[in-house]
């Protein structure tokens, strides 16, 4: 989509205010089916970065290949003159950003068109997406089903072709989530790539900031911009590659059409010559038993809210305001030994990866789950978040990289295929996650809905 983009805006045919106002006239248009998706939409600003981007444009100068895109961001980064309110009440009257955050900051200097502030789980504390206060984006799939969190207006304002990708957060699978529900590819780096400077925590152990898009390019271009660094991702051969797969709890513990999927696209890269090789991480089920994961992610919480939390408990979600309050009694003695268990799971997962280009599993283990019995039961909700955090919430676990990519038929619910790395494998992940995603799309599966009708009339 972005490579698209810019041609049409090189060919002279269309301009970044052209593209600004198709953008703003699709979001128009759906706000009345999909009115959740917005924290607020910055119409002014955007038309003065838009025309700024045509006139520097027009003297030959285009800092990047975003340059005079559309660009949505999620509502945890600081952006000068805003206020950042997490899709909370309690933020809401906090006072403005005096300054940008550096990732807004090194897209601003690459001259990508902010065009709003994307709805979210509150806090970011949630794999669901819903929002009591704020409103909850609903899948543009199927309505009735939820777009997936935390976030989840980043991953609708793409799917419906409002912008060229979505800037986000990912802290046990906030990108990928939503994109493997909305049937679109996100990129999770290796956390410490991308500066986290200027972005409202949720647990600072886990929290990285990437980017969802329509395709495996697109989030190279974003993420080149964001981590300020080029990465060599050619594609691999397919027949070079050497891809793990464990079997088990996260391949075999999913709904049908999820189980379907992934087995379909392990057939198929058997059929181009992959060699997929099934192996045994006995680690895995031994760490997830002691929930690390939850333990250092409600500790670190704890320690961002608790002022707020002594002075505005009211105005939390109450489910949000459970989860966080489980970190206020943890002893430090816990903490630590939490800390080292991440640090022992680490280095497993280095050792039982390292023969391999790239593991896979399904992003999520089960399709998008309806809305209404999330919304209305306590019970459902947590035991629902649980499940859609697994698979995803291992990457942040391992401090690893992973992309997602769309695997279903079409017709089908959304369903994401991962390819995941250890530590600083990002050029791999994304090198794999080409050739996957050509030989996907050679098959049929993951095609999206919008994907010939992009902004500003091209065709991806």
């Amino acid at each position: 989509m972005i490579k698209a983009l810019q041609n049409v805006l090189s060919s002279g045919h269309v301009t970044a205010s052209g593209l600004l106002d198709d953008s703003l006239e699709r979001i128009a248009r759906d706000r009345r089916d999909h009115d959740a998706v917005y924290v607020s939409v910055n119409r002014e600003s955007a038309r003065k970065a838009a025309k700024t981007s045509d006139a520097l444009r027009d003297r030959g100068y285009v800092p990047s290949s975003i340059a005079g895109l559309p660009v949505s961001i999620k509502d945890l980064f600081d952006v000068k003159g805003e206020v950042t309110s997490a899709g909370s009440r309690v933020l809401r009257e906090a006072r403005p950003a005096t300054r940008d955050a550096v990732v807004i900051s090194r897209l601003r200097d690459a001259g990508a068109v902010f065009v709003g502030r994307t709805n979210m789980s509150e806090f970011a504390y949630s794999g669901l997406g819903l929002n009591p206060y704020c409103g909850t984006a609903r899948n543009p799939s199927d309505p009735r089903r939820v777009a997936g969190g935390s976030s989840s207006g980043a991953a609708v304002s793409v799917a419906l072709g409002h912008v060229a990708w979505s800037l986000g957060t990912d802290t046990g699978g906030s990108l990928r989530i939503p994109a493997a529900f909305c049937g679109l590819t996100a990129f999770k780096p290796t956390a410490r790539r991308v500066p986290l400077d200027g972005v409202l925590p949720l647990a600072a152990a886990f929290d990285s900031v990437g980017a969802i898009a329509q395709s495996v390019d697109c989030c190279v271009a974003a993420d080149s911009v964001i981590s300020s660094h080029v990465l060599d991702t050619s594609p691999r051969a397919l027949e070079s590659l050497r891809i793990g797969v464990l079997f088990g709890g996260v391949v075999d513990e999913t709904d049908d059409q999820t189980h379907a999927a992934f087995y379909e696209v392990i057939r198929r890269l058997i059929d181009a010559g992959v060699s997929i090789v099934a192996f045994d991480f006995p680690e895995l089920n031994e760490v997830l038993a002691l929930a690390p994961q939850a333990g250092i992610t409600a500790a670190q919480a704890w320690g961002w809210h608790r002022h707020h939390i002594k002075e505005s408990a009211h105005l939390y979600d109450p489910r949000v305001l459970a989860r966080i309050r489980k970190g206020e009694h943890l002893l430090a003695a816990d903490y630590i030994e939490l800390l080292k268990t991440r640090e022992f799971f680490i280095g497993a997962s280095q050792r039982r990866l390292s023969d391999f280009d790239a593991w896979i599993m399904p992003t999520v283990a089960t399709v998008a789950p309806l809305a209404e019995p999330l919304l209305e039961d306590d019970d459902a909700f947590f035991s629902t978040n649980a499940r859609v955090l697994r698979n995803p919430g291992i990457v942040n676990l391992m401090d690893g990289c992973a992309l997602t990519l769309p695997c279903h038929r079409e017709g089908a619910l959304p369903v994401g295929v991962s390819i995941v790395g250890t530590s600083m494998a990002d050029a791999s992940v994304l090198a794999v996650g080409r050739s996957i995603e050509s030989l996907l799309r050679q098959c049929g599966l993951g095609k999206s809905a919008i994907e010939d009708s992009l902004p500003g009339g091209a065709h991806g």
